[in-house]
């Protein structure tokens, strides 16, 4: 894109008309968090029971004391040696944030169908120190629509992001759920969000749109790699 090179005067002008524009979207986007918040809950009924390094992991012990759960579906596969790029990018946001909204009663991990022994290697590739648990002999991936059956699939039902896209070949998508606990234990899910719901979560994205380049993709997230995949 070419820009046009003008005065101080003329420059102060246009951002400041921009500014307005900032303004009512920040404004728009204050209103819908309000909402966001404001979403009935869900009791959950099924007891999920997790692969941990040391064994099993009900729901429950994710909170770790606190009151709220943001849950990762991570893209790793049972099987498969792939590690998505992309839930990767988030990760690496979500290791370092973590330390500071855990201390404003929000809990996290990562889930994953993968067998915990892959998650422990992919975990230690990365650098990695947030929670991360599989999923992988249990239902939890399938009720939250981040994982699909083959018959599924090859019956046009595997259905995501709230039905707006059909998975026809990936076993496993990405997202983020949240959940809450009631005065009595109960475990409520409060919000799930896919696809590019989950761009709420990196932080680098934010940064590279204030940029002339903005993303400077060629595709969707095209220069995103595992972060020891870089070039330098």
């Amino acid at each position: 894109m070419k820009h046009s090179v003008v005065s101080r005067e003329e420059w102060l002008a246009a951002r400041r008309a921009l500014l307005e524009k900032e303004r009512d979207m920040t404004h728009a986007l204050d209103a819908l968090r309000v909402e966001r918040r404001q979403l009935p809950w869900v009791k959950i009924e099924k007891e999920y029971v997790f692969e941990g390094p040391d064994g099993p992991v009900p729901l429950a012990d994710l909170f770790d004391g606190r009151s709220q759960l943001a849950i990762y579906h991570f893209m790793l596969t049972p099987g498969s040696p792939d590690v998505c790029s992309g839930c990767s990018f988030i990760m690496d946001h979500v290791d370092t944030a973590r330390q500071h909204f855990e201390h404003a009663d929000l809990a996290f991990a990562a889930v994953a169908r993968a067998p915990i022994g892959h998650i422990a290697e992919v975990k230690r590739r990365m650098g990695w120190a947030a929670t991360w648990v599989s999923s992988q002999h249990c239902d939890f991936n399938y009720d939250f629509g981040v994982s699909f059956t083959p018959e599924d699939r090859a019956a046009g039902r595997a259905l995501y992001n709230y039905g707006r896209t059909t998975i026809a070949n990936s076993p496993d998508m990405f997202g983020v759920s949240v959940f809450a606990t009631g005065e009595t234990g109960d475990i409520f899910h409060t919000y799930s969000t896919y696809h590019r719901g989950a761009e709420l979560l990196i932080g680098a994205f934010n940064w590279l749109d204030l940029a002339p380049k903005g993303r400077n993709e060629t595709g969707t997230m095209s220069w995103v790699r595992l972060h020891d995949e870089y070039a330098s």
